[in-house]
């Protein structure tokens, strides 16, 4: 369903009129007029704010991204040249609501959902990526010895105090260390996946940010990172050792776990022994960075 059929079908079951939606949406701070409402529910424009559609999720009480996820524009953008500048990543529409939850994105949908149904998700669909940077660092054995993350996030609502992560293991030791600026809350593993929430410094409001950082000592061999949501600014770091670098290395997009990767190009392998990958604006998909040793 396109975004204006959805809005329309929603605004129509939950009995509200454009006029109450527009105080509800003003109530959060949120500037918008009833012609607005009108015009997208009839597909004569189209929301620019993320965070107003997030807010509409809520009101309308429909499930979260049923609405969001179709701003997505599925055309595909141009390639960057040698991963450096941004790329808006395109990615199939999702057409239930275990797609919006991201499952699609995962090896064994199941055992992501038993994962991730044991924590607490209730203020993820409300918080707003700003920027993800990952920084993978691998041994002389050319093994991998950790990854670390940082995040910057931004509320869309009220009485939002954690996040749930969620990354493939190869190891024992499952649990988030070296967090700063949050503490870990619950820990879920199950077949070398790991889940966690991660407990913010104070209770946000809508407007908010918040910054987590944490780092994982047995993460997977592979570089990549599931965005069941889209995020502003994302950067990926390799760090190899400086004994055993890699012959290329190539950064690439994926719209799901079953789809064909596209590569974006080959990155350059600098004297520090890292490549990265930075990006903006990706939306629902899979990025990550590949390489070839010989």
């Amino acid at each position: 369903m396109e975004f204006a059929g959805a809005l329309r079908q929603a605004v129509q079951e939950s009995g509200f009129t454009l006029e109450r939606i527009r105080h509800r949406l003003a109530q959060r701070g949120l500037t918008v007029s009833v012609a607005s409402l009108s015009y997208w529910q009839r597909g004569r424009s189209r929301p620019r704010s993320r965070t107003v559609v997030v807010a509409l999720e809520e009101i309308l009480r429909v499930p979260a991204g049923s609405l969001t996820d179709l701003l997505d524009d599925p055309v595909p953008g141009a390639a960057p040249p040698r991963g450096t500048t941004g790329f808006a990543l395109a990615s199939a529409v999702p057409s239930d609501r275990a797609s919006a939850a991201g499952t699609e994105l995962w090896p064994d949908p199941q055992r992501y959902a038993r994962v991730v149904g044991q924590l607490d998700r209730s203020g993820d669909h409300r918080l707003e990526r700003l920027s993800v940077h990952d920084l993978y660092r691998f041994g002389p054995d050319r093994r991998p010895l950790g990854l670390t993350v940082r995040e910057v996030l931004r509320a869309t609502g009220d009485d939002i105090d954690r996040v749930v992560r969620v990354h493939p293991m190869d190891g024992a030791r499952s649990e988030p260390s070296g967090l700063r600026y949050c503490r870990s809350g619950r820990v879920r593993a199950e077949g070398g996946l790991v889940g966690f929430e991660l407990i913010f410094d104070r209770v946000l409001s809508a407007g908010d940010t918040v910054v987590i950082e944490y780092e994982l000592n047995s993460p997977s061999g592979d570089c990549e990172r599931r965005f069941p949501r889209p995020v502003r600014d994302y950067l990926a770091i390799v760090q190899f050792h400086a004994e055993t670098l890699p012959a290329r290395c190539y950064g690439y997009t994926r719209a799901g776990e079953r789809s064909p990767s596209r590569r974006l190009g080959e990155l350059w392998i600098g004297a520090s022994g890292s490549a990265h990958l930075a990006l903006g604006d990706v939306r629902r998909g899979i990025v990550g960075i590949e390489w070839e040793w010989d």
